[in-house]
């Protein structure tokens, strides 16, 4: 059975792209990203013992479909012909896949995050950041709050002020629903920041973290109902933008104008 049919049987689509659940035309950093979020969820290690064959033979197409469009030829053969060469070298051999997830995707540490935290607060890269994030979400902070890497409850007034200082400047449209923002909804936000932290909190203490975690509390703080979620999220973010296998993916430029 080919590739194709494989995925087709084991994720319902034989739609490569589908099955990492990117766009066909996303950059190198984004299907490196996308085949971590999906080998995650399907981890054999991660899964019942019932489920763990199931889970392996899924985790292996997984490899075998990031081997195919993290390979510039093999990925404009299948762009152009829809074809996938069975023959090459990546697809047919029997390769460890569990060590090769591995190779790619190190394990990040606490010391890793502090180390990235210092280093991304305060600079261009955030504040290009900021600005790319107001521009996604037309303004809303809540969306921008939760799309920032590292950005807690005290950070706002921070972030609120690049943005504003941007729109002075008429380097980034007025939208509305960041200047007309209404006192209830910052509070609302103010609230689950601190509520968050108080989770955080909780979870120091059972997980017997020292004091000073911030690094830490910042990476199980759930932003979202799903903790594990977020966290995947936060470490995706974090290989995709930094390992060096996924930079050629270029960023958004921000626009300018006024709305």
């Amino acid at each position: 059975m080919g590739l194709l049919e494989q995925c087709e049987e084991a994720f319902g689509t034989s739609d490569l792209y589908k099955v990492l659940g990117v766009r066909s035309a996303a950059s190198e950093g984004e299907i490196r990203r996308g085949y971590r979020n999906v080998s995650l969820r399907v981890h054999p290690d991660r899964v019942t013992a019932t489920q763990k064959e199931a889970a392996t033979h899924k985790f292996q197409i997984l490899g075998k479909v990031y081997s195919v469009l993290s390979d510039s030829e093999q990925r404009a053969v299948y762009d152009e012909q829809g074809i996938v060469d069975e023959e090459a070298d990546s697809v047919k051999r029997d390769r460890d896949w569990e060590e090769y997830w591995r190779l790619l995707f190190k394990k990040v540490t606490v010391a890793d995050i502090k180390n990235f935290e210092d280093k991304y607060k305060g600079s261009s890269e955030e504040m290009e950041d900021i600005k790319q994030a107001y521009l996604d979400f037309e303004g809303d902070m809540n969306s921008i709050m939760e799309s920032v890497l590292c950005s807690r409850s005290e950070d706002e007034s921070r972030i609120r002020a690049i943005l504003e200082a941007a729109i002075e400047e008429e380097e980034l449209p007025a939208y509305t629903a960041f200047t007309k923002e209404s006192t209830h909804k910052q509070r609302a936000r103010k609230r689950r920041g601190e509520r968050e932290a108080r989770e955080a909190e909780a979870m120091r203490h059972e997980l017997g973290l020292a004091d000073g975690s911030s690094a830490l509390k910042m990476l199980i703080q759930s932003k979202q109902q799903n903790r594990e979620k977020q966290m995947d999220s936060f470490l995706s973010a974090m290989e995709a933008k930094y390992c060096t296998n996924s930079q050629k993916g270029g960023k958004k430029s921000v626009k300018k104008g006024k709305k």
